[in-house]
């Protein structure tokens, strides 16, 4: 179902918004604000209504709350002084007063399915859970089949990421297999941003935190790049748990561990860029950052990625996250995983090199290598490598 309002076409299933015909990037909560206001349009929806369906229950101020209508409105093309599609009721809540057209779509019986990375992905069940610190985490389950769980990398936002043209095509193919589960680490996305302790440490205690929730006796581990080593940590502590490893561009050894002078100045580089340009479009920052990540990436998803980096975290917090991940060092670990393991990784990447996918294959026992003809730090729906990555994944768990 689709529905029209003023010079506006809304596609839940799609996560679509657009405004005019072009197309509008919204933050989640705003689409899933205008999503609802609009499936309530008979009603007043109150403040306590709009935190139960939209922010499912946590608390929000009334700061917040306002930033989000005045985005919707925005979005749509409505002011608070018009409030022509959006009506303020003064003591009573908000809204929707546009008239709406609703399609009911039906699909051509003589069109082809749709792609891997077209699938309409179902609605994400996210839940909240708590480390022994005190850290509330967000963790986000979708999908049917054997439990995959997804470590937290550097940055993440379990919204953001389900609806984003560099994640979602992997996630909503991965979610059609098996019953994915991830979740935002402490100090970005929905989990908690204050927070005193960013560590390895940390890092691990979050996963195992998520990971005691899973009800299943054993599951797959997948992690990506920064989530590699504390899905290593895992698979070590508990073995009895993990049922496959998949790591993909990771590396046992952070920039700050490797002894070469060239890595630890990039290090420091990347950090003082990422202080003054952290979510901004055309800065120093975000040019050295698409180079470098997603060389092969179009402006709609370098777009994307700096909308994620702006609703993930600030870029203070992003540089401490960046600083801990810089002194990772868990080769030891490596000779004493005794779960089957699969490594993939881009031969061009520019952000974790080759060698320390090599590393990692070479020194976990038994473990197979995967390479990718690939300069993207994250494969890219469209490359032929995309595709090389996802069957890997599925024929290993699905196989081993």
């Amino acid at each position: 179902m689709q529905f029209r309002f003023g010079q506006c076409s809304l596609d839940p299933a799609r996560r679509e918004l657009r405004l005019g015909g072009a197309a509008v990037t919204v933050e989640p909560q705003v689409f899933d604000l205008i999503e609802f206001l609009v499936r309530q349009r008979d009603h007043v929806v109150s403040r306590d209504a709009l935190i139960e369906n939209v922010w499912h229950g946590r608390i929000v101020s009334e700061s917040t709350l306002a930033t989000r209508i005045n985005a919707a409105r925005k979005a749509i093309g409505d002011d608070g002084t018009r409030q022509a599609l959006i009506k303020t009721i003064p003591r009573k809540g908000v809204r929707f007063i546009g008239e709406v057209h609703e399609d009911h779509a039906k699909p051509d019986a003589g069109s082809p399915a749709p792609s891997a990375g077209e699938t309409i992905a179902p609605r994400q069940d996210i839940r909240f859970c708590q480390t022994p610190d005190g850290i509330t985490l967000p963790v986000a389950s979708v999908g049917h089949g054997p439990v995959l769980l997804k470590t937290s990398n550097w940055i993440n936002h379990i919204e953001y990421d389900w609806i984003s043209p560099i994640f979602s095509p992997l996630f909503a193919r991965l979610g059609s297999r098996f019953h994915l589960t991830r979740y935002d680490g402490r100090g970005n996305g929905l989990a908690d941003r204050n927070v005193e302790d960013i560590s390895f440490a940390a890092f691990v205690r979050d996963l195992e935190t998520v990971a005691a929730a899973i009800t299943v006796p054993r599951f797959a581990l997948l992690g990506l790049s920064q989530g590699c080593a504390t899905a290593i940590a895992y698979a070590v502590s508990h073995p009895e748990r993990v049922s496959h490893l998949v790591l993909y561009g990771g590396y046992s050894e952070g920039r700050n561990r490797r002894g070469e002078a060239a890595d630890d100045e990039k290090a420091q580089a990347f950090l003082a860029m990422m202080r003054q340009g952290w979510g901004e479009d055309g800065t120093a920052f975000m040019r050295a950052f698409s180079s470098i990540y997603l060389p092969s990436g179009t402006p709609e998803q370098i777009k994307w990625f700096a909308d994620m980096q702006r609703a993930a975290c600030s870029g203070e917090m992003a540089a401490r996250l960046r600083q801990a991940c810089d002194d990772i060092d868990v080769t030891a670990l490596l000779p004493r995983i005794t779960v089957p393991t699969l490594v993939i990784h881009a031969r061009h990447d520019n952000v974790v090199p080759f060698a320390q996918g090599r590393l990692l294959a070479s020194s976990i026992p038994g473990a197979r290598l995967v390479t990718l003809d690939s300069e993207n730090h994250v494969p890219l729906f469209g490359e032929p490598s995309w595709d090389l990555f996802v069957s890997a994944i599925e024929d290993f768990i699905g196989t081993s």
